[in-house]
């Protein structure tokens, strides 16, 4: 496979490419080699201060966000996803470099409901089925976008009584490595459709592919400071997310569990929400730690977490 140029490598905060506070990198390993693809930007809680001061920014009342139709916050994720299958090829090499998954992987041809996928027999993982979740999965929370109402709710008396959904404001979002793109639509999907706004760490392993969909940000049309997005560690960046008091809710999945075990221990915890994605084995379960290590990293990697 011919190895894709790496373009973006640095944050994504209020719709500009911009280096570390610190001017710290870290690298991004290919696992099929071990060697280092690039330098990325190395976020710190002076990072995730400056996208959560963007994301604020763009949630605020009056904000071009907070004040567009929603049937338009449905055109911009579904421009996400035109722009995502305009450079699906791209993606995928950069997801395949990057992750160590295949390239391409059987047929993909199954069937979708929502976010999980129906026949798991048809199920085929390759960096270009990924691709395809990403887009498939976004153009469905873009229909959901407008589809998003409260109830008017028969009571006794002389009563009006009515529910109102409203966004719950700025989203911490924690990925993990084992499916870049699709945890992406997963978090940024249904969070767009409902008006909230976005600071996102994508696990420091994958970086890449998250950070070239940031390029697409702007010619999709999304205002700025909707997405945000800080690449680094989970004890630095993850945590600055997870304690960060003007964050309204924060997703994890997987392994980032650890880090909202810290935050609810944590002096300043700020009491936000929290859901977690569940339903996954420590692969310590199936393998000995001299197994675990002798594993061909590309392999392990992509089989050690699959969850359905």
């Amino acid at each position: 496979m011919a190895k894709p140029t790496v373009k973006y490598t640095k944050l994504f905060i209020d719709n500009e490419f911009v280096d570390a506070v610190s001017g710290k990198t870290f690298p991004t390993i290919d696992p099929a080699t071990e060697e280092v693809i690039c330098q990325v930007a190395e976020g710190d809680k002076p990072d995730v201060d400056k996208a959560v001061a963007a994301a604020k920014r763009a949630f605020k009342l009056g904000s071009t966000w907070r004040t567009m139709d929603a049937s338009d916050r449905g055109r911009i994720i579904n421009k996400i996803a035109d722009l995502v299958e305009r450079d699906a090829d791209h993606l995928a090499r950069l997801e395949t470099l990057d992750n160590g998954k295949p390239l391409e992987s059987g047929n993909y041809t199954t069937m979708f409901r929502a976010d999980y996928v129906i026949d798991t027999s048809c199920l085929r993982t390759s960096a270009r089925f990924d691709v395809m979740l990403f887009i498939k999965f976004m153009r469905y929370y873009a229909g959901e976008s407008d589809k998003i109402h409260g109830d008017t709710i028969p009571s006794d008396g002389p009563h009006f009584t009515y529910t109102r959904k409203e966004p719950i404001g700025v989203c911490g979002q924690i990925i993990p490595w084992n499916y870049p793109l699709v945890m992406v639509s997963w978090k940024w999907g249904p969070a767009l459709a409902a008006g909230c706004t976005i600071v996102m760490k994508p696990a420091e392993q994958t970086p890449l592919s998250v950070l070239y969909v940031c390029s697409l940000l702007n010619e999709a049309g999304l205002p700025k400071g909707v997405i945000n997005v800080v690449t680094g560690y989970g004890p630095t960046a993850g945590a600055a997310i997870t304690n960060h008091m003007d964050i309204n809710k924060v997703r994890t999945d997987q392994g980032c569990i650890y880090y909202l075990r810290q935050h609810l221990k944590h002096p300043n915890c700020s009491g936000c929400l929290h859901g977690i994605n569940r339903g996954w084995q420590d692969d310590y379960d199936c393998f000995g730690q001299d197994q675990h290590e002798a594993c061909y990293p590309g392999a392990w990697r992509q089989e050690s977490s699959c969850c359905l």
